[in-house]
């Protein structure tokens, strides 16, 4: 992952968390942004995110998780079933 990367990635969050109306916390074991008691995670990669990794975000505490490319089934599923109370978004706009 060369720093170009890094950099885009880092942009993508703050951009992210400004639109939640959120603060950028990022570094890592941290939430991406931080808006009260709400956290959240941003994802921005060519594939979606997988049931074992939004199992691993989760069980950061985090309760939102925006994703660029989206979710796979699997972890959709999940979230319905077993984490009613987080919200999945797909390019900001909520999914679940």
């Amino acid at each position: 992952m060369s720093k170009k990367d890094v950099k885009r990635g880092l942009r993508y969050e703050k951009s992210k968390a400004k639109k939640h109306g959120a603060k950028h916390v990022g570094g890592p074991g941290k939430p991406d942004y931080q808006r009260g008691k709400i956290t959240g995670e941003v994802k921005d990669r060519k594939t979606k995110v997988t049931k074992p990794e939004l199992q691993n975000i989760l069980k950061k505490g985090i309760t939102e998780v925006d994703s660029k490319s989206g979710f796979t089934q699997p972890a959709l599923d999940y979230a319905k079933r077993y984490r009613p109370n987080v919200k999945l978004m797909k390019k900001g706009k909520q999914i679940k």
